[in-house]
């Protein structure tokens, strides 16, 4: 009988298990983003909201389990600081898993994102846009072309035709095979 038996254990023992959920944790806060299977994800929410409610107390008793739960300086600083911020007038609820559209390409499991709530949004796309802008920009001021050096590695002879290995007296632009010193060429030795 299941009395009391809560959550998955995914196949692995406890000690396993505990060591995944830490990790996943220690990302999700790091990253705030991380993307899983749906079962890690509604599993490693809870042990995420857990230790953001930790944060949010302040104690310094907080901080030492949260430093013993976690292992990690980085994430707790983040988690007393910058989350117990964000998140003081939210009772609860700090993350959400969003289910994607696609499985797993190896077993085809579900995917899912694990995010927490709030987070600040980057715009990549301008970003890239910029970069990119830049660069078509900073090239026209040189007057050089971008596939200059492509050009130069593609168009030397002695590379691409196999002139360099070529056999001794053997007509230039021949590839013919050297034969050893002592015998005739192909064949097994007997």
């Amino acid at each position: 009988m299941k009395h009391g038996v809560d959550g998955r254990k995914f196949g692995r023992n406890t000690s396993h298990r505990a060591a995944m959920f830490r990790n996943m944790a220690n990302s999700v806060i790091a990253q705030e983003q991380i993307i899983t299977t749906v079962q890690k994800a509604k599993e490693v929410r809870r042990v995420v909201d857990r230790l953001i409610t930790l944060g949010k107390s302040g104690s310094p008793a907080s901080r030492r389990l949260a430093f013993d739960r976690t292992r990690d300086e980085l994430v707790v600083k983040k988690l007393f600081t910058i989350l117990a911020e964000r998140y003081k007038g939210r009772a609860g609820g700090y993350t959400r898993v969003l289910k994607h559209a696609e499985r797993r390409w190896g077993d085809g499991a579900e995917v899912a994102v694990l995010e927490l709530v709030d987070r600040a949004e980057f715009d990549r796309k301008r970003k890239v846009k910029a970069a990119a802008g830049e660069a078509q920009a900073e090239a026209g001021a040189q007057g050089k072309d971008t596939f200059s050096r492509f050009k130069k590695i593609f168009s030397a002879k002695g590379k691409v035709s196999g002139e360099g290995k070529a056999a001794k007296g053997a007509p230039k632009g021949s590839t013919a095979r050297k034969i050893p010193s002592g015998g005739k060429a192909g064949g097994s030795s007997s």
